[in-house]
């Protein structure tokens, strides 16, 4: 039987992952998280009551943390991260120490995992935005670009430069300690129980109780990657032997959408007739971004199945009765 550790389990992309490797049947699931942002809410509650499976309230950046987890796993998740728009400009210093506290930490205990099949380490599209801002970017995005720092004394670089540093512990740790890993970049996904500093759950509240809604970056495009799309290619990019040291984009290429089109297609989902109100764009809000997923698509077999309006439809149908529980 498979042992799997998944650290931030509890958290939008953690839950989901949990779920779906519970389904593949001959698996032991450990979820280790502390809940600062994750919640343990009846779902998770209910995915904990499951056979094989397991919750450990505990810090990463807690060196006894480690101790009782045993040592005895196959592949680990590294998914715990602070991050959001809101940590990034109030709390930069804990993005930066949780970040790297808790992913050198991780790798160290790695070491110590003799039967340890692959570390995933969850990255992010954000690590582009320096590229894209100081230089021409090619879009579709491929992983290979070089990477460049926004200026290094704002806020917004705190997250990017935590995921930068991280990447390069596991290319440094993996080399010499014979440590497997993949890393994954994230593009805008999205999907039932993601909290609501999102624009897909943002507008769903917008639109239910507005008649008129303003639209922030409108001609500003993200390609959108359902949930369980992104669930599959992590779990292929995490087993495959053809993944070991390689980065990988995980999104939806075909589903590049402007922000316009995105919030039209949430209105039509939602069936309500609104008036938008197009206003400036986001300070430091990229114009275009989009990943190059042939890499993936090439080494796990797997290209995204979930349309963009069944996306939001099934999105909406969870949201629907939590509208008034909004939280982070």
């Amino acid at each position: 039987m498979k042992k799997v550790l998944i650290t931030g389990g509890a958290g939008f992309v953690g839950y989901f992952l949990a779920k779906r490797l519970l389904e593949n049947g001959n698996i032991e699931v450990t979820i280790l998280d502390n809940l600062q942002r994750g919640r343990k809410d009846e779902e998770l509650d209910s995915l904990l009551s499951k056979e094989n499976m397991s919750f450990v309230n505990g810090d990463l950046t807690d060196k006894k943390t480690y101790e009782r987890l045993g040592k005895n796993f196959n592949y680990i998740y590294h998914l715990a991260a602070v991050i959001g728009v809101r940590n990034v400009q109030e709390n930069p210093d804990r993005v930066l120490f949780v970040n790297a506290i808790s992913t050198l930490y991780l790798v160290e205990f790695c070491r110590d995992c003799e039967d340890l099949q692959k570390v995933f380490f969850s990255s992010t599209s954000e690590i582009y935005a320096g590229t894209l801002h100081h230089y021409d970017l090619p879009i579709p995005t491929p992983e290979d670009v070089n990477l460049t720092l926004l200026d290094v004394s704002s806020q917004r670089t705190s997250y990017m430069l935590s995921k930068m540093y991280g990447e390069s512990i596991f290319f440094n740790y993996g080399q010499k300690y014979d440590i497997p890993f993949t890393i994954v970049r994230y593009h805008n996904v999205y999907g039932p129980r993601m909290g609501f500093m999102h624009i897909v759950p943002e507008m769903f509240v917008k639109i239910t109780e507005n008649e008129t809604v303003d639209v922030a970056s409108p001609s500003h495009t993200r390609a959108m990657c359902y949930i369980d799309d992104a669930v599959e290619m992590s779990i292929l990019a995490c087993e495959s032997v053809n993944t070991n040291g390689e980065i990988l984009n995980i999104g939806n290429q075909e589903q590049e959408i402007s922000v316009r089109e995105l919030v039209f297609t949430i209105a039509k989902v939602l069936q309500k007739k609104v008036d938008f109100n197009e206003i400036e764009d986001t300070p430091g809000s990229p114009s275009r971004r989009c990943p190059d997923i042939s890499k993936t698509k090439n080494l796990t077999g797997f290209s995204p199945k979930v349309s963009l309006f069944d996306g939001i439809s099934k999105t909406y149908h969870w949201y629907k009765s939590r509208l008034h529980t909004r939280h982070e």
